[in-house]
């Protein structure tokens, strides 16, 4: 492979609608404080653990969902403003009680919000993670809810989230 420019062209087939992202690993500068901040205010599951470098850490037993490594981050500090890189990691939640829960473990662990939007076909929670990284919480509305034009094409939006109101949310069941 080269890293010439790529040029966009038509594809013969789409790619299997059954794909989807399995997991994400995250360049950390301190593995504890990552560690304290997704499985202490996240609750994810430590599921594996290599020393002083690397975790793995899941929702449901899942092998992982997120590995979280210091190999080529040890100490470091964030990507400056306008460079590449993740933009955000997006953390799916089965029902709207399940990101109401998870706005109230930020509220309780001091963690500060950077956005909560509702994009119609999805309410999301925006924040950064100790080391920067972007995370998005988020719920998606189920498909027949979904906003649409008047050719049936999904029309998302960005509206400010109604945070009271999603705290309003019961607790998800134990």
């Amino acid at each position: 492979m080269t890293n010439e420019p790529h040029s966009v062209a038509a594809q013969p087939s789409p790619i299997d609608g059954g794909v989807r992202i399995g997991h994400v690993h995250l360049k950390v500068a301190d593995l504890q404080r990552a560690l304290d901040f997704y499985t202490g205010v996240l609750g994810f599951q430590l599921m594996q653990r290599y020393g002083s470098q690397a975790a793995f850490i899941s929702a449901g037993g899942y092998h992982h969902h997120i590995g979280l490594n210091t190999w080529e981050s040890k100490g470091g500090s964030p990507p400056p403003p306008g460079t590449t890189g993740l933009y955000h990691v997006a953390i799916l939640y089965p029902t709207r009680a399940a990101l109401a829960d998870a706005l109230r473990r930020l509220i309780a662990a001091g963690v500060r919000l950077t956005g909560a939007s509702d994009h119609g076909v999805s309410q999301a929670l925006y924040l950064d993670d100790p080391d920067g990284n972007g995370v998005e919480l988020y719920w998606d509305r189920p498909g027949a809810e979904w906003p649409r034009d008047a050719t049936g094409n999904i029309a998302m939006f960005t509206r400010a989230l109604d945070l009271d109101d999603l705290l309003r949310e019961p607790a998800p069941a134990a």
